[in-house]
């Protein structure tokens, strides 16, 4: 289809995505060529501490490159669709439906895939999503290198995430119909794999390692999880033994703030547990803990309670 076009109807499709605001056409294009041509001075990279004391690299992108990466996501890949399997980094997906499947299951595998976004490449994004069954080659090959640092998917940039789904796709139908074809429930959050029922862990573990080995992904060995119905099953921080509930360290926690609250009075509580931010932010935050795990279960009876307790404490302050 594109195989004849030139540079000129290549930059009028450019125009036509509105990636930023520019009535400037020459200025639009050279723009966009500039950025692309100097991506690495177009990125703030720090890092930031892991709960495990590593660190995560962090690739946050200029104003501008931000706002193009965003029109992208938004005029371009979320028209495109991702697996059922994959439930994260779509409109209307949460931890909660990752978890679904996984309730009251016999055993639970839990695989992870090492430096995920760093690992997808220049290739497999734009094959996956900017090729040229939809875009002139110029286009593509240039909204790829918007979207990539230094050739890969960095932590930062607005369509990393959803890009990964893309790339993943294949991956996660394929898979995902083996599993099924076992009776095996399988999910993936980003780079997080869970598997459940009834079956043997080595054979999932030998079939996943082959299949990402051909894009070039690898399992952390470090964070395989065998979990059974025995033990706590947690799926992306949500209890799934008999049903979805957060955990009861979490809801624990919370309970006896709002316990202290109710006991001492918020300004006692505060000033005994030495929490030094305005009261207001401090309910707003307590109020988001306790909304999340109404996410997760809506019928618990004690957290609407609590919730209607400190819709009450808000409202007065």
């Amino acid at each position: 289809m594109w195989k004849y076009i030139g540079t000129k109807e290549c930059n009028e499709f450019l125009l036509s995505l509105d990636l930023f605001n520019c009535k400037d056409k020459k200025k639009y294009i050279k723009t966009l060529y500039s950025i692309s041509n100097n991506i690495e001075k177009n990125y703030n990279i720090y890092k930031i501490r892991k709960r495990n004391g590593k660190y995560r690299t962090i690739h946050e992108p200029s104003s501008l490159l931000k706002h193009i990466q965003k029109q992208i996501l938004t005029n371009i890949l979320n028209n495109k669709s991702i697996s059922k399997y994959a439930k994260a980094y779509h409109k209307g997906l949460s931890l909660k439906d990752n978890a679904i499947p996984h309730i009251n299951k016999k055993i639970i595998l839990k695989l992870d895939i090492v430096d995920f976004f760093e690992n997808i490449f220049f290739v497999d994004i734009y094959n996956s999503c900017f090729s040229i069954e939809y875009f002139p080659k110029s286009v593509g090959m240039l909204l790829t290198y918007l979207c990539t640092y230094d050739e890969h998917l960095t932590q930062g940039s607005p369509t990393s995430a959803y890009i990964s789904n893309l790339v993943m796709k294949e991956f996660d139908e394929i898979l995902g119909n083996w599993c099924e074809e076992k009776n095996i429930s399988y999910t993936r959050y980003s780079d997080d794999m869970t598997f459940s029922g009834n079956f043997n862990p080595s054979e999932i573990i030998i079939k996943v390692r082959k299949m990402l080995y051909k894009l070039g992904l690898e399992l952390n060995d470090k964070k395989i999880h065998v979990v059974h119905k025995s033990a706590s099953q947690n799926v992306t921080g949500i209890i799934v033994n008999e049903k979805a509930q957060v955990s009861s360290k979490y809801r624990k926690a919370i309970r006896q703030e709002v316990y202290y609250i109710k006991k001492f009075g918020l300004n006692s509580h505060m000033e005994k547990k030495k929490i030094n931010i305005d009261k207001l932010k401090y309910l707003n935050i307590l109020y988001g803990k306790i909304l999340y795990v109404l996410q997760i279960n809506e019928n618990d009876n004690e957290f609407n309670e609590y919730k209607k307790f400190l819709e009450n404490l808000i409202n007065y302050y």
